[in-house]
């Protein structure tokens, strides 16, 4: 059975607006909350930063049911994947066990503030393999001493273990990452444009690496942007914390005002057409439908932007989730 993730974009909104939409989206019917995690966001003028594990933990003890996972955080320079693992472990117990952690190799708009290099992504993906051992041995339980070539424990041990073993799920949008999440991690988070090339670069190539290195077929996270907007002007404005997502250079860049100076030279309609464009639970539907009937998701994540974003997610789980539901 499919689960529905909603986002909440730290990039976006205060982090005390985002527990009350987590709290939002429960009462919706919502399986899951996706949190993103970032240092700084895409713009200068209209982003937020806050601090993504204080804001799960406030979502957790405002919430019952629903589950969290990290949309990604990074376990490479600012934090210690030894770091990364304490903080998962404790927001599991936190939560009573409804935290999984995705992780990824990450953006320089957040280690490069902080005066970390930034490497080409062999590196990156390099150390996201230590980082996957060293967490994951940590989270089962063990102490560790590690000597890689990048990271090293020792002795190191969770004395606050999680409530149960957490998984972990590697964002990938290639076959390199997809690879790696299937031998390394329990599950690949992917961000969909066209549903036949994700199911092709990513979904098969983690499916056969985890079948390949004997460990269980990774559950798949797929997401889908949208914009719910009736007008181009609409549109632009409910983007507007997002719209150096799409700017040149975003994987390079440390400052967020350079992202929203290069945004704002470019056409309108050149960011837009990146995106979905939807206004009603139809155009919900055949946006997300997608990622049931082709990719075949185990969680699907509705990232959604609007003028009134409590009001759309009252609007998805009253209209949209129990049509989505029902294709399964």
């Amino acid at each position: 059975m499919t689960k529905y993730a909603y986002f909440c974009g730290h990039e976006q909104f205060q982090p005390e607006v985002l527990v009350r939409h987590a709290v939002l989206a429960e009462q919706a019917g919502f399986d899951m909350v996706e949190v993103s995690e970032h240092f700084h966001p895409w713009v200068d003028d209209l982003g937020a930063s806050g601090f993504a594990y204080a804001t799960i933990a406030a979502m957790a003890e405002a919430t019952e049911r629903i589950e969290f996972v990290t949309g990604v955080t990074t376990p490479l320079w600012r934090f210690h994947p030894a770091v990364v693992a304490q903080a998962a472990a404790t927001l599991d117990r936190l939560s009573g066990g409804r935290f999984r952690l995705g992780v990824g190799t990450g953006e320089n708009l957040n280690e490069g503030p902080l005066g970390y290099e930034f490497p080409r992504y062999a590196e990156r993906a390099a150390r996201m393999s230590e980082a996957l051992d060293i967490m994951r041995q940590l989270l089962d339980g063990e102490k560790l001493t590690y000597d890689g070539e990048y990271y090293r424990t020792d002795r190191a041990k969770l004395y606050s273990p999680p409530i149960e073993s957490v998984p972990i799920y590697l964002a990938a949008g290639g076959p390199k990452s997809a690879t790696l999440a299937g031998t390394k991690a329990e599950g690949v988070i992917t961000s969909v444009k066209d549903p036949a090339d994700t199911f092709e670069r990513v979904i098969e190539p983690a499916r056969t690496a985890a079948e390949e290195a004997g460990r269980p077929s990774p559950t798949v996270l797929a997401s889908r942007w949208s914009i719910r907007a009736k007008t181009e002007d609409e549109a632009w404005t409910s983007l507007g914390a997002w719209r150096g997502l799409r700017a040149p250079g975003r994987l390079e860049a440390v400052d967020p005002k350079d992202l929203r100076e290069r945004a704002d030279t470019m056409e309108r309609s050149e960011i837009l057409e990146r995106y979905s464009m939807v206004y009603s639970p139809d155009d919900y539907v055949e946006v997300y439908e997608p990622l049931i009937t082709e990719v075949h998701a185990d969680i699907v994540a509705i990232q959604t932007t609007s003028l009134d974003q409590e009001a759309t997610i009252g609007m998805l789980g009253t209209d949209v989730l129990p049509r989505l539901r029902a294709l399964d």
